[in-house]
C-alpha cells in the first residue's frame, strides 16, 4: 500500500502542476482540429496532407475525433510516418464501440511508430450514435463504464498486466509491450469532471463555455484529484473560431455546424447549467454562440485566445468554423497559432 500524502503536500503538488500547465509557451498549449464535425468527409491522404501543413506552419499538436467511416488511430499512424514531431490527440474514441484491449493494442502500435507523440481520449459518446447506429445498449451508467474502461486501458498500456473483474469488463491479459501514453476523458457535467480529476490525464469538454469551465468544471476536477491525492489534470477547452466580422454570417455558419448537439439532452443541460438556457424556438442560441466562438478579425481572435490562456484553462483545442473561404481562413488560423 502506498503511503498517504498529507494535505499540505497534495496542495503543493496540485499548485505545481497547475503552474506547469499554464506557464508553458502558449503555442504548446494550443492544438487544432483536423477534419472535425459530423458532416466532415475526407480521405486518409487529405488528412495526412492537412497534418503536414499544420506541422510546417509550426503547429505543435492536432486533434481529431473518431467520427465517420475511417479509423482515426490508423490515420494518425499513417500521418506519423510522414511527419517529424507534431503530436497527435485522439479526441475521443467511444468506449462502447471498441474493447479497451483493442484500443490499447492500437495505441501501443502507434507508440512504436512515433514514440511519445500520442495522447488518447475516450468517452461514452451518446445514445444517438451508440444505440441507433451501433445497436449497443448504453444502460444507465455510462460514467461507471468509462471508469472501468479507463482502468483496463491504462493497465494494459502501462503495465501489460490486467486482471480485472468489474460490472462491465472481465479481463485477463498479460503481455510485455508497454508505453507511457497520456489518457484523457471527455467531460460535460460536473460529475464527469470530478471523475476526470480522479482517473485521467486531462478533461476534454466540447461546446462548454469558458466561464462554466472556470466556475464549475475546474472546481469539480480539482475535487476529484484531491480525493485521490493526485495533481489535477488540465482542462482542454474546445473553442470554435470564426474569422469573420459579419455577425449574421458567423451565426449561420456556427448553427450549421453544431445544430445536431443543440437537441441532445445532455448538451441542453450543459448550456442551462452554464447560464444559457435554450428555448424551443431557438432563443438563447445567439448568446450561446457568442460564448463558444472566438470570432472577428485575426487580431481579435488572437486576443481572445490569449485571454483564455491567461486563465486556469490548461489547453485549447481549436475548431475552425468556415464562413466564406475555408482554405484562406484555415491558413489565417494557422498563422494566429504560430504567433502565440
Amino acid at each position: 500500500m502506498c503511503e498517504r500524502k498529507d494535505k499540505k503536500t497534495m496542495v503543493q503538488e496540485q499548485a505545481a502542476t497547475q503552474i506547469s500547465a499554464t506557464t508553458r509557451p502558449l503555442r504548446e498549449r494550443v492544438g487544432i482540429s483536423i477534419k472535425n464535425g459530423l458532416k466532415a468527409r475526407y480521405t486518409v491522404q487529405e488528412v495526412v496532407e492537412s497534418i503536414q501543413k499544420a506541422e510546417a506552419a509550426g503547429i505543435q499538436q492536432i486533434w481529431m475525433p473518431q467520427i465517420g467511416p475511417l479509423d482515426t488511430p490508423t490515420i494518425f499512424t499513417a500521418a506519423a510516418l510522414q511527419t517529424q514531431q507534431i503530436r497527435f490527440n485522439v479526441g475521443v474514441v467511444p468506449t462502447y464501440t471498441r474493447h479497451p484491449l483493442i484500443l490499447a493494442q492500437q495505441a501501443l502500435a502507434f507508440d512504436q511508430v512515433a514514440p511519445g507523440r500520442l495522447r488518447l481520449g475516450i468517452g461514452s459518446s451518446n445514445k444517438v450514435l451508440i444505440e441507433d447506429v451501433y445497436g449497443v445498449p448504453m444502460g444507465k451508467k455510462p460514467l461507471s463504464q468509462t471508469r472501468e474502461y479507463m482502468s483496463v486501458l491504462r493497465a494494459a498500456i502501462e503495465t501489460g498486466q490486467v486482471e480485472y473483474q468489474g460490472e462491465f469488463f472481465q479481463v485477463h491479459y498479460h503481455e510485455e509491450t508497454t508505453a507511457s501514453i497520456p489518457l484523457i476523458i471527455s467531460a460535460l457535467g460536473e460529475k464527469a469532471f470530478e471523475t476526470a480529476g480522479e482517473i485521467s490525464d486531462g478533461a476534454l469538454p466540447w461546446l462548454a463555455p469558458i466561464p462554466y469551465l472556470l466556475e464549475k468544471a475546474l472546481p469539480a476536477l480539482k475535487k476529484g484529484a484531491q480525493s485521490q491525492q493526485r495533481p489535477a489534470p488540465p482542462i482542454i477547452a474546445g473553442v470554435l473560431v470564426a474569422l469573420s466580422e459579419d455577425q449574421q454570417a458567423v451565426q449561420r455558419a456556427v448553427l450549421q455546424q453544431i445544430e445536431h448537439y443543440l437537441g441532445l439532452p445532455y448538451y441542453i443541460r450543459l448550456f442551462a447549467n452554464a447560464g444559457i438556457p435554450l428555448g424551443p424556438d431557438g432563443t438563447g442560441s445567439e448568446e450561446l454562440i457568442s460564448a463558444l466562438v472566438a470570432q472577428g478579425s485575426a487580431a481579435a481572435v488572437e486576443q481572445r485566445l490569449r485571454q483564455i490562456l491567461a486563465t486556469e484553462i490548461g489547453e485549447l483545442n481549436l475548431t475552425l468554423i468556415p464562413v466564406v473561404d475555408e482554405q484562406k481562413e484555415y491558413a489565417q488560423l494557422l498563422r494566429i497559432i504560430g504567433n502565440l
